[in-house]
């Protein structure tokens, strides 16, 4: 897998010149990173992801560069379905088939060349501009640039709350954009019938994952619960609203006689419907980025990421339906080492509650926490 992701980066400057935004738009030069595929003992934390784009500073990632890990035995323990659904019996078998091998396209062009693309339009201290004010021009209002990053100012201190999942967006939109590409499926192995089942199975992913999205969604607060969810039912939006029969949500009557969905995706409009709107979207999430829009990105971003009633198809209706159909969360057990007798001994655990309970009890043993909490507080170790 790692020679896969080192042809992505030999090969990244010649595929960020199809990416959907002016050359102005790119950083003038793309800071190589280092790429590497990882098989992870254990991950301190609650939840476990397939890949990691490093540090989450984007004016770092501007100008000192930044580093891309790929999980790759989380991509082949956690990204299973014990249960398919949503979807027709016709593409379940094709799902099965090639979902792996589709989503580590997508784990690399999200990664790589999502997170890793893009530039941010600054002004420094000195009142100099990293671009040429006079002869760029903002594609979607086709006028001069107006707005960009004044001193002291970052991507997360100027999109603040959206920025997280609105970054998520970006990158998962140039993963599904590029993977059309037939020089990126070559250097993932993909050829012939095979890339066009992995293309087909990555974007159905992708519109089945924005189905499921619904799960993260508070209908209480009307707020999302998770970046990267929210991400991708902005992303079914878009494509739903592009229309022409590319994308559907069908409500049927399932096996046990309760109200089920199957989402339709018609890959012979992908490339006709589908690329160019996820192009015009990704265009605009780019455009606003750079310049430091946040009003137009957040009237945009809030306007995708709205569930409601109003419209077809009627979403938070399909949300009582997605949550009755819930699937348990699935729960990776991980394995611990300890030194004994001076050697190191690998733990593992039964793939029980019991076995992750006793896994994180022994990771983090309360003496740690007790430490830990001491030395902050400088004071003696309290009794609990």
């Amino acid at each position: 897998m790692s020679a896969k992701f080192t042809q992505l980066v030999e090969n990244a400057q010649h595929l960020l010149a199809h990416l959907p935004w002016p050359a102005e738009y790119e950083k003038d030069t793309f800071l190589r990173p280092d790429f590497t595929s990882l098989d992870v003992l254990g991950f301190g934390g609650s939840g476990i992801p397939a890949g990691i784009n490093i540090p989450n500073y984007d004016d770092i990632r501007q100008a000192e560069g930044f580093k891309n890990v790929s999980l790759g035995n989380v991509l082949t323990s956690g990204y299973k379905d014990s249960k398919i659904t949503f979807l027709l019996e016709e593409d379940k078998a094709l799902y099965t088939k090639y979902k792996l091998s589709s989503f580590e396209v997508q784990v690399g062009l999200h990664e790589l060349l999502g997170h890793g693309s893009g530039k941010l339009f600054m002004e420094d201290s000195d009142g100099k501009l990293n671009f040429d004010v006079d002869s760029t021009t903002n594609p979607v209002t086709k006028g001069k640039v107006t707005s960009w990053y004044k001193p002291g100012e970052t991507w997360d201190s100027k999109f603040s709350s959206v920025a997280s999942t609105y970054e998520e967006c970006r990158a998962e939109c140039v993963g599904i954009y590029l993977c059309l590409l037939s020089d990126v499926l070559k250097i993932f192995g993909h050829t012939d019938d095979t890339a066009d089942d992995i293309i087909y199975i990555n974007w159905l992913n992708m519109v089945r994952a924005g189905l499921l999205a619904l799960e993260f969604y508070s209908q209480e607060s009307g707020k999302w619960k998770q970046a990267h969810m929210n991400a991708r039912f902005v992303i079914l939006r878009v494509l739903l609203e592009a229309g022409q029969g590319l994308v559907s949500v069908k409500k049927i009557e399932g096996e046990d006689g309760k109200p089920d969905l199957v989402i339709v995706l018609d890959r012979a409009k992908i490339i006709s419907v589908g690329k160019p709107a996820i192009g015009n979207f990704l265009r605009k999430l780019q455009v606003y980025k750079s310049t430091a829009d946040v009003e137009a990105a957040r009237q945009m971003y809030s306007y995708y990421s709205d569930v409601n009633d109003q419209d077809e198809p009627k979403f938070l209706h399909l949300r009582s339906i997605v949550m009755d159909r819930k699937q348990p969360r699935k729960l990776l057990v991980q394995q611990h080492t300890y030194i004994e007798n001076g050697k190191v001994q690998l733990k593992t655990y039964e793939a029980t509650p019991t076995g992750l309970i006793q896994s994180f009890i022994d990771r983090f043993p309360s003496s740690d926490i007790q430490d830990m909490v001491c030395s902050l507080m400088d004071k003696e170790r309290p009794y609990f």
